[in-house]
């Protein structure tokens, strides 16, 4: 099969959805890769998205993007895009869904968590019922003075830890392989926060009584929930392929309008260096759909 477009967007998440959105109704045809794992499907329920009071699920959110996206003209494919190249003047997407070929792109790719060392069925059963969290900006309001633990060490998950602090005075930060990699300077920032630091390494995750458990140099804790703080997977690949820039850790590296060094490549959401969260996300989609119009429409009328 092959399709072409003018724009195609890879990834379905709130930025791949929220671009796709946007391109439809600019009356460009718009198609939607999406190999069905944005981050924000697993969510159980999130609580700090504007105009959901009590909240929605992540998978429900996503649908409901989804479906928008569609009934305003976009098409949805199902598969993973294998490979990106340009060719001559448009660029072209190969997978198993077959190929696309359009006159630009917008990356919406995410990232992947690292995970603590637990199977499918326990990571799942802890994420739905709150006991393994990702997410301290999106959910450390529902663990308010709880017994909650970060799973880290270094600067990223005194980070984590000192950010929780807001939150709860019972914290406690656990090495996830060994001994800490900890700075004195580091070790007092603790201190002064009053956050207990537990070497590992971390081993025998379970789901206990309104918590989880895990296996330290300290022997057997239980919290109400933990924060694993070990970084992520940046879903950066198709970008390097054709040439376009990087910054921290791998993210995409963007201008202001969310345009790649790669002249009709853009990039969005939480592939791009920022805020994690779906609001910020849903802006970069719009911000890059808007940018993709404005471009094409430089190149020749976009009349109808």
């Amino acid at each position: 099969m092959t399709i072409d477009c003018d724009a195609l967007v890879v990834g379905g998440g709130p930025a791949g959805l929220t671009a796709a959105i946007y391109l439809a109704r600019f009356h460009l045809t718009t198609v939607v890769v999406d190999a069905g794992n944005s981050r924000a499907s697993t969510i159980p329920r999130t609580r700090n998205h504007a105009g959901y009071p009590g909240g929605i699920p992540g998978a429900d959110l996503v649908a409901a993007m989804r479906a928008q996206a569609a009934e305003n003209g976009a098409t949805i494919v199902d598969g993973h895009v294998d490979g990106l190249r340009y060719d001559g003047d448009r660029f072209v997407a190969t997978g198993g869904f077959g190929e696309v070929r359009t006159r630009a792109v917008i990356l919406a790719t995410g990232v992947v968590n690292r995970r603590p060392p637990v199977d499918d069925a326990l990571h799942a059963a802890a994420l739905a019922a709150g006991r393994l969290r990702y997410c301290p900006v999106c959910d450390g309001f529902e663990v308010t003075d709880t017994r909650v633990a970060v799973l880290g060490t270094g600067d990223h998950g005194v980070k984590e830890a000192i950010f929780l602090r807001s939150y709860t005075a019972d914290l406690t930060l656990i090495a996830p392989d060994g001994p800490h990699d900890l700075s004195a300077e580091q070790r007092q920032c603790l201190a002064d926060g009053g956050i207990a630091v537990v070497d590992g390494p971390a081993t025998d995750f379970g789901l206990v009584d309104d918590g989880i458990a895990l296996t330290t140099a300290a022997g057997r804790l239980a919290f109400v929930s933990l924060y694993p703080a070990l970084g992520s997977h940046i879903r950066s690949g198709l970008a390097a392929s054709l040439g376009a820039a990087t910054a921290d850790a791998g993210c995409i590296a963007v201008d202001d309008h969310q345009r790649t060094n790669v002249p009709g490549l853009y990039a969005a959401g939480d592939v791009v260096i920022g805020l994690d969260q779906i609001s910020h996300a849903m802006g970069e989609g719009g911000v890059a759909a808007t940018t993709l119009r404005n471009d094409l429409a430089e190149r020749g009328p976009l009349y109808r």
